[in-house]
């Protein structure tokens, strides 16, 4: 009887592991709340701030105002990224980790506009660094790592999209522009 019950706990325990890939990969809100917030310190946490922060050591803040202004576009900066991965785990249900990308294709929100505002936020973030320190070194850094950004959504990015969603990702790529927004055409909505 007990080894009768221990066998269908294990059927169902085995049961479960074939489900298919996408429901597995299904993440609770909190799982995907602390995915999203794990890479957020990880990655752009170091572009965005660490390194910064480093280029900056020891350099005098700007005056008042620019300090404002600089947090005023650092602020508007990290508003824009966390607005993108929002949408990445509410209707993406992913992060933006390539090993743990959206399950569906995000074209909602900032993604109407650009198909890459999270590394635009990142770069923001960067400039708004640039100002509250006057650092021509972090005005640099922010052109390096614009540099990288293209060349890895060039390279890496673009071309798995459109494996993964084939046409949608095309018909996409084809309606909104890479880094700036595409002027409407007369006609359109």
């Amino acid at each position: 009887m007990v080894r009768t019950m221990a066998m269908r706990r294990l059927g169902h325990t085995l049961a479960a592991d074939v489900r298919p890939r996408e429901e597995r990969a299904k993440s609770t809100p909190m799982k995907l709340l602390l995915k999203n917030l794990l890479f957020t310190v990880l990655m752009p946490g170091t572009v965005g701030v660490y390194v910064p922060m480093l280029i900056a050591r020891g350099r005098p803040m700007a005056s008042p105002g620019e300090i404002v202004l600089g947090l005023s576009v650092l602020a508007l900066g990290g508003a824009i990224y966390g607005w993108c991965v929002w949408d990445f785990a509410t209707f993406g249900r992913g992060t933006p980790a390539p090993i743990d990308a959206p399950r569906k294709l995000v074209v909602r929100g900032l993604y109407r506009t650009t198909r890459n505002p999270m590394y635009l936020g990142v770069l923001t973030v960067i400039a708004g660094w640039a100002i509250v320190f006057r650092a021509a070194g972090l005005v640099l850094y922010a052109l390096v790592v614009a540099t990288c950004f293209h060349l890895f959504v060039v390279l890496y990015e673009e071309p798995h999209l459109g494996r993964v969603f084939g046409r949608e990702y095309e018909e996409y790529r084809a309606r909104v522009g890479r880094w700036l927004p595409r002027a409407r055409r007369a006609g359109r909505a």
